[in-house]
């Protein structure tokens, strides 16, 4: 049986990819805030409290998680704040960069030899086609100089592009079994959208999603294929195939340069390293 992590699965995209993945047989572990709603929406996955602004419940997470499992087939970094006004997470970052890059660095981190240990293992990062526009402000990560709720959402979800592929390049050069792939669901229907977002972004958003955005199990057909399908390689990209990659079904994407640029990979790396205080047991076999 297929042991499936994921992250985020009490609504949207979360609840949709959890509910196919237990339609098919496997076992479900649901990281989540309030585990008593995932069971309830969820009869029969295991749910575990995670809260992703706190690195100290990530590390509690990923420890107990060690002592009742073995191995971990599948990881899927879904879980995700959009549009906050500033707010800070337990250790001082800003919370959409906290929770949507540096938590789920930290977990794959703390998790890696469970998915070593598992059978073709799997990350899939989620990220969004908003990762074009991101820019990552090292001089500025928790937006003390200047702060714009979504251009900050862009930066996280670039940071979890960004991470993506620099952890298939050093999962390769490690021999490592784990495939490291990213995904993005479009424009999809979830409440996110509404859940955190202030002022014009709001009102944006709730006139513009109920016109464009598809529902949340079209959106999460694209994370499912880069979780489930066999032909999928390391260091690929999943998103919609319509135009803009807004809805559609799934296809192989390009992500933006920004992304795909390793010297951009190893800075953040290193930053995210020394933020969350997480190493990667990973050794280049080069060396």
């Amino acid at each position: 049986m297929t042991v499936s992590l994921i992250t985020g699965t009490t609504s949207g995209l979360g609840l949709a990819i959890a509910r196919v993945l237990v339609d098919r047989g496997d076992q479900v572990i649901a990281a989540v805030r309030d585990p008593d709603r995932a069971t309830c929406l969820l009869p029969g996955v295991e749910a575990r409290q995670l809260d992703l602004a706190d690195l100290d419940s990530v590390r509690a997470f990923a420890d107990a998680l060690r002592v009742d499992h073995r191995h971990l087939d599948l990881l899927i970094n879904n879980a995700g704040v959009m549009g906050m006004p500033r707010t800070l997470t337990a250790q001082g970052d800003e919370l959409q960069f906290g929770v949507n890059h540096l938590g789920h660095f930290a977990l794959t981190g703390l998790l890696l030899d469970l998915l070593t240990a598992g059978r073709e293992p799997r990350v899939v990062t989620v990220s969004s086609n908003l990762h074009r526009k991101g820019v990552i402000r090292f001089d500025d990560l928790t937006g003390v100089t200047g702060y714009d709720p979504m251009a900050f959402y862009n930066q996280s979800k670039l940071a979890n592009a960004v991470f993506g592929l620099e952890l298939d390049r050093r999962l390769t050069a490690a021999g490592s079994p784990i495939r490291s792939v990213l995904a993005h669901p479009g424009f999809t229907r979830t409440n996110l959208q509404q859940a955190g977002t202030v002022g014009f972004n709001r009102l944006m958003l709730r006139i513009s999603t109920p016109l464009i955005a598809q529902g949340p199990r079209q959106g999460a057909l694209p994370i499912l294929y880069a979780a489930t399908n066999p032909s999928v390689h390391g260091g690929e990209f999943y998103g919609p195939s319509g135009p803009g990659e807004l809805r559609g079904s799934p296809t192989l994407v390009e992500p933006s340069a920004d992304a795909r640029d390793a010297q951009l990979g190893k800075r953040l790396w290193a930053v995210s390293e020394q933020l969350t205080g997480v190493l990667y047991p990973l050794e280049s076999r080069s060396r």
